[in-house]
This record gives structure tokens, C-alpha cells and sequence, in this order.
């Protein structure tokens, strides 16, 4: 209980760290000023903004089983709070836009115990845990209310400011691209090739959504996928940046990179995307941020530091940006969230 005690402490008085090994900025990150760091332990992801930019929520390993649970934060590392159940193990929280609640997925519903984790025999691979559904709760973790039903993985959920959710589930057989209402009403399927389309985000403006998607380079590929996935698992590999209409219509491929591409984001200037990628090596674990104009020209690294950067996201208003790093880790493996004014 004390060390707990004396945690919770930590957490609500964020501190820089001093070893200069592990800088918050390299010299060659000119698009990031005054990086902050507000989590310090555990894995903590996918971090994102509410739509007025006073809150982020986020999931993190630092829970008593280590299981990932959902979090919400304020911009300057203050106020951390747990909003999930506390069981199962959950992913991909964002807020409403009128902030009155938030969306996640959890496993809990089926088993309070976490899940156990992938089979590395089979290779490296992720579960696509079929227990994943979508909850909303109010910011402070009540009031709690199971959005879908659907009995496979559905994960990954995305709002616009008119309310539409935008989200990947294998609901069909197939890793595919949804959307539906606040209430779970008028489901619409948007994706339909084989392969995992997923990670949508939508573009300022709600009108298209930019996504990831499996780029195969031989049948034997596509077909190891769709093994894998019979299976709830998921082997990655390259992976492309797309973009289409928020109905579907007019898919187009902006990134041609060959590489494990992902986690897509729109400037509030609807010209520039944002995303992590480990290009320009595709086996390797070396993941930096990114950024390409909507039209596939003018590529750009962001982030310089090693291991991995990603999750990026712009504040609403776009001076601002967050992102999870595994820089200043203060232990192996750990990777957590960074704030930064945003340099154009």
C-alpha cells in the first residue's frame, strides 16, 4: 500500500527525468518544442484529446495485474484517473464529443481475469481477442453500458464531432472498417477486401476517415493472414496508410513505403497526416513519426529517437501534439506519453 501510495504521488507531481541519455527532444525533431513527459511507467498508448483539449485518455499496463486499462489524464500530467472497470483488459478510448462520456473496449464483460497473452510459438503475433467490445461510460467510469454485441474483436473506435463512431471488427470474418452511431445504430461496413483495414481515424472536417491497410506482397501472405485470423490472431506485417470518404466511397493508398505503417492522424489544416512507421526498415523495431501531405508527396521523419515513437495526435487546434514514446524510459520496455507545441 505505501509504494502504491507513494506512486500515486509521483504521478500527480510529474518530474523530468536527469538522465541525459534518454532526452525528451533530439536536435533533429525541429516540429517539436518544450516535449513533456506525463506518465512514467508501464506501457502507456494510443493517447488521445477530447474535442475541446482539456483532457486526454489513454490506456496503460500500470494496473495490478498489469493488464491494460483506460485512463484519463490533463494535458499538463496532472489528474490522473481510471476510467475502465479495473477487469479484463481494454484498449482504444476516446471521449464524446460533448465530453459527457467515453467509448473503449474491454474484455471484462467475459471474464474478469486479463486474457492470457499470444502463443509466441506461433511466431510474433497479436491476440485479436474475440471478448473485445465496445463500452461507454461516463469520464469517471460510471454509468456503464455495453455498446455492441457482436462476438469478435471490435476495437479501435474513432469519433467525429457529429457523433458517428468509427471502428475495426472482425464481426464478418474479415478485419474490416465500421461505422455506426453514438447508440450503436445504423452500422454501416465500409471495407471489404481482404486484409486488415483498420485504425481509422476521421479528418477534421468528419468527411473522410484515414486508416491502415494490410499491403501483401504474395498470396502465401494474404493466406497466413487469413489463417492467423481464424485463429483470433494477428502476425504484422507492412502496412499502408489509406484514406477514403466517410461513406466508404473513393479509397486511395497515400503512403507506398513497404513497411509497417500505422496510427494516422490529419492536421487541423487538412493538408498533412501524420502516422508511425518503421521505415525504411521493414523487419525492424525502429519506429519514428512520420508525416505526408494528403496527396502522397512531401514525406517527412518527425521523430528521431530510438526504439519506438508512435500514436500521434494532434490537439484540436492543432499546436499541439501527443504521442507514446520509449524515450526516457526508466526501465526496459517502457513506453510512455509525450506532449509538445507543434512547430509547422
Amino acid at each position: 500500500m505505501r509504494g502504491l501510495l507513494l506512486f500515486s504521488l509521483f504521478l500527480a507531481l510529474p518530474q523530468q527525468p536527469t538522465d541525459s541519455t534518454h532526452p525528451l527532444r533530439d536536435p533533429q525533431e525541429r516540429h517539436l518544442k518544450n516535449v513533456k513527459q506525463l506518465t512514467f511507467k508501464g506501457e502507456n498508448a494510443e493517447c488521445y484529446w477530447s474535442f475541446d483539449g482539456k483532457k486526454l485518455i489513454y490506456q496503460s499496463s500500470d494496473s495490478p495485474d498489469g493488464a491494460d486499462q483506460i485512463y484519463s489524464i490533463n494535458p499538463d500530467g496532472t489528474g490522473r484517473q481510471l476510467v475502465s472497470t479495473g477487469m479484463g483488459k481494454c484498449t482504444c478510448g476516446y471521449y464524446f464529443p460533448n465530453g459527457k462520456r467515453v467509448l473503449f473496449s474491454s474484455t471484462h464483460w467475459a471474464d474478469p481475469a486479463a486474457p492470457p497473452p499470444p502463443d509466441y510459438s506461433k511466431g510474433y503475433v497479436w491476440n485479436m481477442y474475440k471478448t473485445y467490445e465496445i463500452f461507454t461510460a461516463k469520464p469517471d467510469g460510471t454509468d456503464l453500458k455495453q455498446l455492441t454485441h457482436f462476438g469478435n474483436y471490435t476495437a479501435e473506435s474513432t469519433i467525429n464531432r457529429k457523433g458517428v463512431v468509427a471502428f475495426t471488427s472482425a464481426k464478418d470474418g474479415d478485419l474490416d472498417i465500421y461505422t455506426m452511431d453514438l447508440n450503436g445504430k445504423r452500422l454501416k461496413r465500409l471495407t471489404n477486401e481482404p486484409g486488415y483495414d483498420g485504425g481509422p481515424f476521421w479528418t477534421p472536417n468528419g468527411k473522410q476517415i484515414v486508416y491502415r491497410r494490410s499491403a501483401f506482397s504474395s498470396d502465401a501472405e494474404l493466406q497466413d493472414y487469413k489463417k492467423n485470423l481464424a485463429q483470433n490472431l494477428y502476425r504484422p506485417g507492412p502496412l499502408e496508410i489509406w484514406i477514403m470518404n466517410a461513406d466508404g466511397s473513393h479509397k486511395r493508398q497515400i503512403t507506398h513505403l513497404g513497411c509497417a505503417s500505422f496510427a494516422p492522424y490529419m492536421h487541423s489544416d487538412g493538408k498533412h497526416i501524420v502516422f508511425s512507421s518503421n521505415y525504411p526498415d521493414a523487419k525492424g523495431r525502429e519506429f519514428d513519426v512520420h508525416m505526408i501531405n494528403v496527396d502522397g508527396i512531401g514525406f517527412e521523419r518527425i521523430t528521431y529517437t530510438k526504439e519506438f515513437d508512435g500514436f500521434p495526435m494532434f490537439s484540436p487546434n492543432g499546436k499541439k501534439i501527443v504521442f507514446c514514446s520509449n524515450r526516457a524510459h526508466l526501465r526496459p520496455g517502457e513506453t510512455d506519453v509525450f506532449i509538445a507545441d507543434w512547430v509547422p
